[in-house]
Formats: structure tokens, C-alpha cells, sequence
């Protein structure tokens, strides 16, 4: 099993070629796709392509980190050639004329597609199971999920079938994955990675990061792929700090806090996952204290206003007429209506009509603008506590991963699964989430939340935290 790192330096010393990486990797995705269903697309001709010319740029001397190393990449992203229908038959034949710019810096240094990742259409859920391609197996248990919406994007790490995974987090999409599979998931602060050619969900709260084995491998992913870029105004010309140099420097005096309003419901055996994790930091001579974020319950009520609004207007261009998949009828109206009806999943059509009525004339004010005026708050929460702490400590989840179709047919309820990755996103900060520990042997993850622009922190504090528990080195 390679990480990023060991991959590099396998291919730098000529042990293995990219191109016999590349064979292995998309031999282990065709043999246990059928078992998973982490993979809508294995692009087996583009990857070969890739390795080939990865190959050379090895020889020549001009390899990147990330140069000849199989990737996956969540079918929500676009990547030019290899087609993505962010897992909605709507755009079944959709084939993008351009990658994502996170995607090209990664081609840019010779990184290798292996395949498109399954996912809740558009980003829709908490299990992957709004997929139309099926739903995707947990690899620690078949009869659960891997989370969502990036689950296929987990899975495949998990289960060995590519190196790393670039996913996105909207409300927790990369990060309850990661949980639920051992795994470590960056939400990078808002406006810290381009979203250019991200298939836009909400687009004050969408973000794009990695998945990884290790957090020295998401480290190296970020500084691939951070930074400004013209092509999306919301990205913020910060200079990319060195992530992975800062890794192991000491975290002595690190204030760690831990939010009340997070662990005062947890069951006793998740709650001593949270205690082991404070008492690892006081080993490390960090000051771990309480503090609160009182606000946090209004997070997932916010986010379920603000995403549904935003989606109606994001989702209004898939019209079934510019590309995608057109249902045939004989006049525009029923074009629209037909294409729609079939191309996209029950969840995805219950945002568009949620969020359609709350900014409907003589609703806007009673439900958008409130809940960005809740959502204030909710930052303020945020930057107070920053000013008492540096890296707030929480479980990812509530729960470790639940069974397929245990919450499916609840809304509500699978709208709570995202109850501790929310208001990160509502607050635009960043998180990491890495390996906590198990319950019931399966995993269970905690985060580490940050101010605006601090990835380098939490990073540093979720590293000490792998190096000192060695929960990651656990497999499926």
C-alpha cells in the first residue's frame, strides 16, 4: 500500500515506473469496483497516457511531488477528456473540454487520472447513496456507507484503488467520509483552493481538497494545489506556506480547545475517543481546555437554507439543452421538464423546490437573509473562541458509519449525520479530519478546526496527533 510519499520515492529511485504504478493500481480498481462501486469512470487509456509521459519528466529529472502517482478524482470535478456527471444521469454524457484548476496543477506535474469517483449527485448527501450510479460500500464493512458525499472518493483510498483522492467539502463532504474510513480530509479554508470547474453546489460554501492515507500526504497534495487563481475571483492571493515543512515542528503550548456543545450528547464510548485525544495533547505539553460555541445548533438549519437557495440557482443551468443528457419532447417547456425529471434524484429535486421557496418573493427575508445573519454569528462563535485557543478538537461525526438505507428514507435524520462538519462550513474555516480511534471495529475520526487561513496549524496538530496514536495505520 503507497502512500504519496513512499510512491515518490519508489518512482525516484527507479524501483518502479509510473507505468507499472499505474497498471497496478488500475488492475486492484477493476477487481474490487464490482465489490465497492467507488468508480463511475476508470479512465485505463488516459492514465497509461499519463504514466507514459510521467515517466519521462522522472528521466528528464523534472518530477513534482505528485509526478506519475494514480489519483482518483470525485465525479463532481471536472477533468478535460474523461467524462463527469457528478453521479446524475442528467449529464451521463457529459465529457468536459477543460479540467478543474486543482486538476491541471496536478497534470501540470505529470499526476496520473485513474478514474472518476462516485458521489451523491451534485453533492447531495451524507451516505452516497443519491448516487444514479448505485450506492458505494464501505470497504471496513459492505453493508455500510462511506459516507458522502465524496464516498467513493474515501473508498477507493481505503481500499486501495488509488494513492489519494481530490474531493470537495460544501458541509462536510470530505471530511465525514474520511471518518467514516479512516482516512484523513482537508476542508481548506473558503478561498484557499480555486473552484474553478468544481460543478458549483453553493457556491459561498464549496471547497475542494484532498483525501489521503497520511497527513503528510494531504500536506503535499495542498501545496500542489493552493493558491490564487484568476479564473475564480473568491480566491484569496495569501502566499502557500510550505505545509509540509511545518509538519513536524513542536506543538509545545499549543492551546487545544474542545467545544462543549460538541461532546455533550456523545455516548460514552465515543466521549473516551475525545478524552484519549486531549490527554495525547497534554502528553505533548499542549493546554487543553473547554470552550463553547453556542451557535452550533443553529449551523445545520442554516446550511439547509443557504445550500437548497444556492443550489436552485446553481442547479437552474442544467436545463437538459447546453449539455448534458435532453429528454426528447416536442416542445421547450416539457424539454426542460422531462430532462430534469429523469436526470436528477429525488434529493437533489427536494433542495431545488426547498430552496427555490425560500427565495421566493415575500420569503426571502423570513428564511435566506435570516439565515445569513444566523450565520454571522455562527463565524463570531468561531473567532471568539480563536481568541482564547489555536485548534478547536472535535469528533467528525456523531456516530461511526451507520448502515445502507438506515437513515434513507429520513431527511432529517441524514441531514443530523452532518452535525459536527457543518459549522465549520457555515464559518468558511478550515478542518481536518484524521483517525480517532475505533468503535465496534470501525473507525471513528476526530477534526481539528482552525482560524481562517491556518491549515498549516492544524495540519502540524493533526500530525503529532497520527504520529503519537498510529490509529491511520489501521486498513480495512
Amino acid at each position: 500500500m503507497y502512500t504519496i510519499a513512499s510512491a515518490r520515492q519508489a518512482l525516484d529511485s527507479r524501483e518502479i515506473s509510473s507505468q507499472e504504478l499505474t497498471r497496478e493500481y488500475l488492475s486492484r480498481a477493476k477487481e474490487k469496483n464490482p465489490t465497492f462501486n467507488a468508480f463511475i469512470t476508470i479512465a485505463e487509456d488516459e492514465a497509461m497516457a499519463a504514466a507514459l509521459a510521467a515517466d519521462e519528466k522522472i528521466k528528464k529529472g523534472e518530477a513534482g511531488t505528485l509526478t506519475g502517482i494514480p489519483f482518483g478524482v470525485k465525479d463532481a470535478i471536472c477533468t478535460a477528456d474523461i467524462r463527469s456527471t457528478a453521479s446524475a444521469k442528467i449529464l451521463d454524457t457529459y465529457t468536459p473540454p477543460f479540467d478543474a484548476t486543482v486538476i491541471r496543477k496536478i497534470r501540470a506535474q505529470g499526476g496520473v487520472i485513474i478514474g472518476k469517483q462516485n458521489c451523491d449527485a451534485f453533492g447531495h448527501g451524507a451516505s452516497n447513496e443519491n448516487s444514479m450510479y448505485g450506492a458505494v460500500k464501505n470497504p471496513w464493512d459492505t453493508e455500510r456507507v462511506p459516507g458522502g458525499s465524496s464516498g467513493g472518493s474515501a473508498a477507493s483510498v481505503a481500499a486501495d484503488m488509488c494513492v489519494y483522492s481530490i474531493a470537495e467539502d460544501t458541509g462536510g463532504s470530505i471530511r465525514q467520509p474520511a471518518a467514516f474510513n479512516n482516512l484523513v480530509g482537508l476542508r481548506p479554508s473558503y478561498g484557499r483552493n480555486s473552484r474553478y470547474g468544481i460543478m458549483p453546489m453553493a457556491s459561498s460554501l464549496d471547497t475542494v481538497g484532498p483525501i489521503t492515507k497520511t497527513v503528510e500526504d494531504c500536506a503535499i497534495v495542498m501545496e500542489a494545489i493552493a493558491g490564487r487563481d484568476p479564473l475564480d475571483a473568491t480566491t484569496v492571493p495569501d502566499v502557500v506556506p510550505a505545509y509540509t515543512e511545518g509538519l513536524r515542528e513542536s506543538i509545545k503550548g499549543l492551546r487545544i480547545g474542545i467545544p462543549r456543545e460538541y461532546i455533550q450528547d456523545l455516548p460514552n464510548n465515543l466521549q473516551k475517543i475525545i478524552d484519549d485525544a486531549a490527554d495525547a495533547f497534554r502528553q505533548m505539553g499542549c493546554e487543553v481546555m473547554d470552550v463553547s460555541l453556542p451557535h452550533t445548533n443553529y449551523a445545520i438549519p442554516v446550511y439547509y437554507i443557504i445550500v437548497p437557495s444556492e443550489d436552485s440557482s446553481n442547479l437552474s443551468r442544467m436545463d437538459g439543452v447546453r449539455y448534458g443528457v435532453r429528454a426528447h419532447e416536442k416542445d421547450l417547456q416539457n424539454v426542460y421538464m422531462q430532462s430534469r425529471a429523469h436526470g436528477f434524484p429525488a434529493e437533489v429535486k427536494r433542495r431545488i423546490m426547498v430552496g427555490t421557496f425560500a427565495l421566493s418573493h415575500g420569503y426571502y427575508d423570513a428564511y435566506y437573509k435570516k439565515a445569513q445573519q444566523v450565520r454571522t454569528r455562527i463565524m463570531r462563535d468561531f473567532e471568539e473562541a480563536f481568541n482564547r485557543v489555536d485548534v478547536l478538537l472535535a469528533p467528525t461525526t456523531p456516530t461511526p458509519a451507520f448502515k445502507i438505507g438506515e437513515k434513507a428514507n429520513d431527511p432529517l435524520a441524514m441531514y443530523k449525520a452532518d452535525i459536527f462538519v457543518g459549522p465549520a462550513a457555515v464559518a468558511g474555516v478550515p478542518a481536518v479530519s484524521v483517525p480517532g480511534g475505533f468503535v465496534d471495529n470501525l473507525p471513528f475520526g476526530v477534526q481539528f478546526i482552525g482560524p481562517r487561513m491556518s491549515e498549516d496549524m492544524i495540519l502540524r496538530a493533526a500530525y503529532h496527533f497520527e504520529q503519537a496514536t498510529g490509529h491511520g495505520k489501521r486498513v480495512p
